[in-house]
């Protein structure tokens, strides 16, 4: 097995349907000029009210890619 070295990206993803939407937007959006993405941690998750519903999922993560 290969060593490899990673590098971290803080990325915060938001969505109106989930938490996991809110990582997969985030991750989505970052595969288009990241590439080698191999994992994420997430860091903090919060959202936004809107007449006493949730409006909005965001949701903060590291996303850790390896370098070529």
């Amino acid at each position: 097995m290969s060593e490899h070295i990673y590098k971290h990206l803080e990325l915060t993803g938001s969505s109106k349907a989930s938490i996991e939407d809110a990582v997969g937007n985030a991750i989505a959006k970052a595969h288009e000029t990241v590439r080698n993405i191999q994992w994420f941690t997430i860091k903090e998750t919060r959202g936004h009210v809107v007449d006493g519903k949730v409006a909005h999922w965001q949701v903060t993560i590291n996303v850790g890619f390896t370098l070529e």
